[in-house]
């Protein structure tokens, strides 16, 4: 699934190619993918991109005053296209294509575009059209963004503040901080020498400064590695960035010790146990049942 990183990096990248561009014709593939009728998504031919924005793991089209607005979800993708000129037709079917956005040809008839996609079967991938991003419910109901400068230590203080939830589960909720997902919650824990199983209430000061220190810093040196990147190109970046998550079985990096995994019902979460819970692995109610 695309986070924060892979989302800012994405926003970079078209705001490099797209803005400036006049939308041609914004073709719907999986009607399942569209959100909102109104304004028709027929209402942004003829506009011009003016701005690209990120909001949490939205990205948005500011076009003219009409906001094109998509979430990727844990299977989607952008595909830039350098021209679309001679693009067949899309008609509705079981491909991966949900979305194709093409622009108006330069003067040498180029016509350059691009595509959503979806891998699996669970078609999760939103697009909306909206007057104002606040309009969508998801980025309205959004957290503090990590990376701004309004997201403190004092911001985190009183995010974890009487929370009786485990803090990788209040890292990955998107109402409480927005941008963070599985991945990059592993990967904040680990920097933090956390368990994941620890209770947010339960945190001292210190270990709220040391969470606050490794989510800016992980996060911020994932923009810095997808920074200039091609859209192609950002998937396998993130993997190679990865300390623990997706990482079962080899050795960590910081202590030599084997990354362990906890599985759930649809994903999992790795962690080094000697970096963050004492050298002592979490239980796996999922592998148990499978091993009695």
């Amino acid at each position: 699934m695309p986070e924060l990183p892979e989302v800012e990096s994405l926003a970079e990248f078209l705001r490099e190619r797209a803005v400036g561009q006049v939308v041609q014709a914004v073709d719907v593939v999986a009607f399942s993918a569209l959100k909102t009728v109104s304004p028709p998504i027929s209402a942004l031919g003829g506009l011009t991109v003016t701005t690209v924005a990120r909001h949490g793991k939205f990205l948005d089209l500011d076009c003219d005053g009409i906001h094109l607005i998509f979430h990727l979800a844990r299977g989607g993708w952008l595909r830039w296209r350098d021209d679309l000129s001679g693009a067949k037709p899309v008609r509705p079917g079981k491909g991966p294509l949900a979305l194709r956005v093409r622009f108006a040809p330069d003067l040498l008839g180029v016509a350059p575009g691009f595509e959503l996609t979806e891998a699996g079967t669970q078609k999760r991938l939103a697009v909306y059209v909206a007057t104002a991003p606040g309009d969508v419910p998801g980025v309205a109901a959004l957290g503090p963004d990590p990376l701004t400068p309004d997201f403190t230590v004092e911001t985190l203080t009183s995010i974890v503040a009487g929370k009786r939830t485990q803090i990788k589960g209040l890292l990955r909720d998107q109402k409480i901080i927005a941008g963070i997902g599985n991945a990059y919650s592993d990967e904040v824990l680990h920097a933090a020498k956390m368990s994941p199983f620890k209770v947010a209430s339960t945190l001292t000061p210190d270990q709220i400064s040391s969470l606050y220190d490794a989510i800016v810093v992980t996060l911020k040196e994932a923009v810095e590695r997808a920074r200039g990147l091609a859209a192609k190109d950002l998937k396998a970046e993130k993997k190679s960035g990865l300390r623990v998550h997706g990482r079962t079985g080899e050795k960590c990096e910081v202590c030599g010790d084997t990354v362990r995994e906890v599985s759930f019902a649809d994903s999992s979460l790795q962690y080094c146990p000697t970096c963050q819970t004492g050298g002592k692995p979490l239980a796996d109610r999922r592998m148990s049942k499978l091993l009695k």
